[in-house]
């Protein structure tokens, strides 16, 4: 089996510099666009806006960096699943980018509902397409980025259980944290407070995670095993 030392340390920091800018980006676009009048005074945070858009942005680049330095690794192992892996974080990442750029579709529609505003009144239509904007951001980050980030996850944690190249009791861990993610985004996404819970434990993995490849790296020798063999 080929070893390589520097890929995994790369591809920790870029796990929790997606870490980082997903819920720091996330954060500042929904304290922006959950306010009650958003339509009129979005443009006074354009700022905020294009910040928040450009942190998730680059979570958007660093999901797809991720995936492809390690598929020449986990392809070691089972390349059907390490391609499947790679296929699920792009899609991810596609999505991602509908989300980042929603926001800057609403700082344009608020320049065009101001100058109709002013010769028009209150076109109504503005309001309805800033909601059908807004839900669609929704559809994204409630189902489709965990959807695809969960099935991604799971091969992921998979290769990592059955190759060793990390202790176990991680990719456990991993496991478990997707299956909460799962569980909120299907079954109880209307509580913050437990969302907040449920997806706490999928956080604070991919952050030790990140940490432990940058710091350990990868245990080859513990992988030398196929995973077609468990």
């Amino acid at each position: 089996m080929k070893t390589d030392s520097t890929s995994p340390k790369i591809a920790g920091a870029l796990f929790l510099l997606a870490m980082v800018s997903s819920l720091v980006g996330g954060g500042i676009i929904e304290s922006v666009i959950g306010a009650a009048d958003y339509l009129i005074s979005i443009a006074s945070s354009a700022t905020q806006l294009f910040i928040g858009s450009s942190f998730e942005m680059i979570n958007a680049i660093a999901i797809i960096a991720i995936s492809v330095i390690l598929f020449p690794i986990l392809k070691q192992h089972n390349e059907q699943l390490a391609i499947g892996y790679v296929s699920f974080r792009i899609i991810e990442s596609i999505f991602c980018i509908i989300s980042a750029i929603v926001p800057l579709l609403l700082l344009a529609l608020n320049q065009q509902y101001l100058a109709s505003k002013e010769f028009l009144g209150e076109p109504a239509y503005f309001n309805s397409l800033a909601t059908l904007m807004i839900n669609a951001r929704m559809q994204c980050t409630g189902l489709l980025i965990p959807l695809f980030f969960s099935s991604g996850a799971l091969l992921f944690y998979y290769m990592l259980y059955a190759s060793r190249l990390v202790p176990r009791f991680i990719s456990i861990w991993g496991i478990i944290g997707v299956i909460l993610i799962l569980i909120l985004n299907f079954l109880i996404n209307d509580t913050h407070s437990l969302a907040m819970a449920l997806a706490l434990p999928i956080i604070l993995n991919e952050i030790f995670l990140g940490f432990w490849m940058i710091i350990k790296g990868f245990s080859y020798s513990a992988g030398m095993k196929n995973i077609t063999e468990h």
